[in-house]
Formats: structure tokens, sequence, C-alpha cells
């Protein structure tokens, strides 16, 4: 009888049909929750019609969907730590889900606003869980690179909540965006059916013998036989409290990882709200205004794929630095009068260097917090961050209440990326004279 870490033989294993699986059923349900993020900025300009908002309402009504999920990442994040990440994963799913549904019934902004609140709770708890379920079956090798690949699905729905809105938005009305959430509810059962739970939190469980048959799934040539002992050895951590968030040489990482996150969930939600009424106000129509969030988009999923794989060959750390700095420098170009390839290309490399970038965020945090506390690492992460999210439309509707030229706009826009930058360079000058502490001590 032998006792067996599973990490290692996770780390270890060579990439497989079910790496696959799980990749694409965690893509899947960021597919779902960017939809329902990115739905708001699709019918903004459509609902401050027809309710007579002014840029000021119109902004603190996007900041309701963005405040709940500050609440729904902490929560959310922590409690799947005790009661695993599937579980998690299915409340959250449900919750966002069917409060969007509810949305269409909406007959008044405060009505409105409090699906859309119900919702964030849902959205912020899913995602903390979605990467950290995806971190724990991933080979060490490859754990960025399929983390990004994975949560690439959020711009996915980005981009379906966009083009969904060219087609239906003009024939069906702003409710039907929000209707067409029935869909991805009815796949849950099927979802939970296939959704692997964490091993580590099985073994931690002592539910063994499903750990071990997923161990199998995951590696067929791994070498557990049915008398060992397995465990998940978490060197990083011994617990799921807020405070190992701040021990063993994290807390200055901690502080540098929320601020950038706060940052980056700034600048995103900003774009992603306020980017279609900005490009209308300039001039273009709304169909045209919606393919910059599609462009916004599709440069978000082609900078985390990018950002991922440099990540695994390079210092991830210094790539999101890199990517801070080509944000601030793109969204700053985007007031500038530019021919309409120019603009598009801009606003792909904004895509790619805010929304690619928050996908960074969240491999690394998976990567820097141990086993039993990477849902509560990442949740508090992303719930801190969600407060530049309910500052980005805010801060939107602000600066469109008081007509600023096109070009300030997108400059306030793009100061917090060169804020973000100096936070990584903070945190990757805290790593590694950590890193140099443990050595002289060894």
């Amino acid at each position: 009888m032998r006792t067996l870490d599973v990490h290692p033989i996770i780390d270890n294993a060579r990439f497989t049909p079910f790496h696959w699986m799980v990749m694409a059923w965690c893509g899947l349900l960021l597919i779902f929750d960017g939809y329902d993020l990115f739905i708001y900025g699709v019918v903004l300009p459509v609902i401050m019609k027809e309710w007579g908002l002014t840029p000021l309402q119109a902004g603190a009504l996007g900041s309701y969907a963005l405040f709940g999920m500050m609440f729904g990442a902490l929560a959310f994040g922590s409690l799947a730590d005790r009661i695993g990440r599937k579980k998690g994963i299915a409340i959250c799913f449900a919750l966002f889900s069917g409060a969007t549904i509810l949305n269409g019934f909406a007959s008044s902004p405060s009505e409105f606003g409090i699906y859309r609140f119900i919702a964030g709770r849902g959205c912020g708890g899913l995602m903390p869980n979605a990467v950290a379920l995806m971190n724990e079956y991933a080979p060490k090798r490859l754990r960025s690179t399929l983390v990004a690949i994975m949560f690439s699905g959020y711009s996915l729905g980005g981009m379906l909540s966009a083009g969904v809105g060219i087609f239906m938005l003009p024939r069906f009305g702003w409710e039907s965006m929000f209707f067409a959430a029935a869909v991805p509810l009815l796949l849950l059962p099927v979802i939970l059916y296939y959704l692997p739970e964490s091993i580590g939190f099985l073994v931690r469980q002592g539910r063994t013998e499903e750990a071990r048959k997923l161990l199998k799934r995951l590696d067929p040539t791994c070498d557990v036989q049915a008398d060992d002992v397995l465990q998940a050895v978490d060197r990083k951590s011994s617990g799921a409290s807020v405070l190992d968030l701040f021990r063993d040489g994290l807390a200055i990482r901690t502080l540098a990882l929320w601020l950038a996150f706060f940052c980056c969930l700034l600048m995103v939600y900003a774009l992603s709200s306020w980017l279609p009424k900005l490009m209308a106000n300039a001039g273009y129509s709304l169909g045209s205004s919606l393919s910059f969030l599609l462009a916004l988009n599709f440069g978000g999923m082609a900078g985390a794929i990018l950002g991922g794989w440099l990540g695994d060959r390079y210092n991830l750390v210094k790539v999101k630095m890199a990517f801070f700095i080509a944000a601030a420098l793109s969204i700053s170009l985007l007031g500038v009068n530019s021919p309409t390839p120019l603009l598009y290309l801009l606003i792909f490399i904004a895509g790619a260097t805010t929304i690619g970038t928050q996908i960074l965020l969240y491999a690394g945090a998976a990567q820097m917090y141990g086993l039993s506390v990477r849902s509560t690492g990442l949740g508090w992460a992303s719930g801190i961050g969600r407060n530049g999210a309910i500052v980005g439309p805010l801060l939107g509707g602000a600066l469109m209440g008081i007509n600023l030229p096109l070009q300030l706009n997108f400059i306030a826009f793009a100061i917090p990326g060169a804020i973000a930058a100096l936070a990584m360079a903070v945190h990757l000058a805290s790593g590694r004279r950590h890193a140099q502490a443990i050595a002289a001590q060894a």
C-alpha cells in the first residue's frame, strides 16, 4: 500500500481528451457568463432612449450587476472551497441565468437594476470557480495556456451578445436579448452531469474512490492502485482563511494583484458599457457601434490565448505588465480621428490587452495560491476588482455627462492601464525578493 500525492500526477499528466472536456465545459459556462455581462452595453443605447435616462443614470444602472458581482465573487469563492467547485458553479449558473431572464420582464429602471444585481452575484461567483477548476486539472507546463483558452469563452460570450444584438434589437426589442438566457439554463443538467469535481477537493473530503476514477480518466497510464492512499498535499496553505492570502510572503503580491484587478476591470467595463454609445455619438450607426464591441471581444480572445502561451514560456507577470502598457497606449489613441481600419485595429489591441489581461490575472492568481485557498484567493481578487468594474460605467457616465471631447474620455479610460503596469512591477519585485529569501534560508 502506497501513499500518493495527486498533485504531481496532475502536474505531469499528458494532455488527453479529458482535459479538452473540462476546458470545453468550463469555456461554455464562461460563454454564457460573458453574454450576460456584455448584454448591458449592447442594449444601453436603446434603453437610454426608451426610459429617458441621463448618462449618469445609465452608468449607475450598469453598475448594479457589477456591484452584485463583487458580493458574488467574495461569497461564492470562499463557499466553493468548502462545498466544492462543482456545486458552487451550479448555484452561480442557475442564479445568473434565472435573473437574466427576469430582466426581460423589467418595466422600470429600478426593477431592471434589482435583477441585474442578482444576476451579477451569480456571474461574479462563477468566474473564480471555473478558473480554479480548470487550473486544478491542467498539466503544469500548459496551465496558463489552458486557463486562457478556457477563459476566452468569456470573450466569445461578449461577441455572441453583440452579434445577437445586431440581429435581434431592431426586430424584437431589447427584452429579447434577456429572454435568450433561457437556452443556457436548459443545458444546466447536462453540464452538471459531465463537469467533474476537483480531484484535490475530493481527496480532502475523503471521497478517494471518485478521485481515483477521475485520475484514471485524466491519465489512463498513471499507476494508481485500488489500495493506494491518496492525499492532496497543499504546500502553499493549510486553511481556507482570507488571512492566508497575506501569509508566507504573499501580502505585497496579493495587494498588487488586487490593484491590478481593480484597474483592469475598470477598463474592461468602461469600454464594454460605453464603447457603442461613444461611437454612436461620434457619428457611427448602431450596427457599426456594436461591431466595435465585436472587435473588442475578438481582441480579448486573441490576447488571452497569446498571453497564456507567452506566460507558459516566459514570465507571466512580465507578460501582464507589457499588456497593461499596450492597453494604456491603444485606449488613449482611440479618441484620435483615425481611418476605420486603424480604429478597428486599436479596438482589437485594446480588447486583447484589457479583456485578455483580465483572463491572465485570473490564471496568475490561480497559480499563486494553494489548493485550500485557491477559490478564496481568486474570489477576493475578483471581488476587490469588481469595485473597478463598478467605477467603470459610472466614470463613463460622468464623463459623458460633462460633454468632454472624445479623446479625453478615452485618455481617462487609459490611465488605469499605466497604474496596473506599475502594480505588476511591484508584484514581480516582491516575488523575486521572496524567492531569494527562501533560497538564502535553504
